[in-house]
């Protein structure tokens, strides 16, 4: 049975200064494919912003060489009793993730304003295993300005 877990970002800086932005970077363990099934962004500093933008997304799975700049939080289990995830994960690295033979299952983007809530119904969701080596949710858009997210990442390990 598939265990899930989150990976979560408090008062994160999306810089205007790079382009693409690397959110969350996931490294599946040896013989523990994992799923995203949920993805969460808000913004905590455009709530009052006149000139709203929109902000490309693309979950990409194939990259050997991790991004950097970011920060390696502990993914959580949802259940406390469950034991603590195979995955690693990377959050807004600003160097992103390159190099490697990649495949784009899923692309769509959000208004700053707004914020993002997607969910994908089990075995939907877009998936990697170690042969991936990565998978990331990319912010492939250059902002106007720097914008403070938060943001989780709910993804199931089988």
């Amino acid at each position: 049975m598939p265990r899930a877990y989150t990976v979560t970002i408090v008062g994160g800086t999306y810089t205007n200064a790079g382009g693409d932005f690397d959110i969350f970077e996931l490294t599946p363990a040896d013989d523990k494919p994992i799923e995203i099934v949920g993805l969460e962004i808000v913004t905590t500093s455009e709530v009052a912003e006149a000139q709203e933008e929109w902000i490309a997304l693309q979950i990409i799975r194939g990259f050997t060489s991790s991004g950097s700049g970011g920060s390696a939080p502990t993914p959580v289990p949802l259940d406390p009793i469950d034991t603590a995830a195979g995955f690693t994960a990377e959050v807004m690295n600003s160097t992103v993730a390159t190099t490697g033979t990649t495949t784009t299952p899923w692309s769509s983007g959000f208004n700053e304003r707004a914020g993002i809530e997607k969910w994908w119904p089990q075995s939907f969701g877009p998936q990697a295993s170690q042969a991936n080596t990565t998978i990331v949710v990319r912010g492939s858009s250059t902002v106007a300005d720097d914008v403070t997210i938060s943001a989780t990442l709910y993804v199931l390990e089988k």
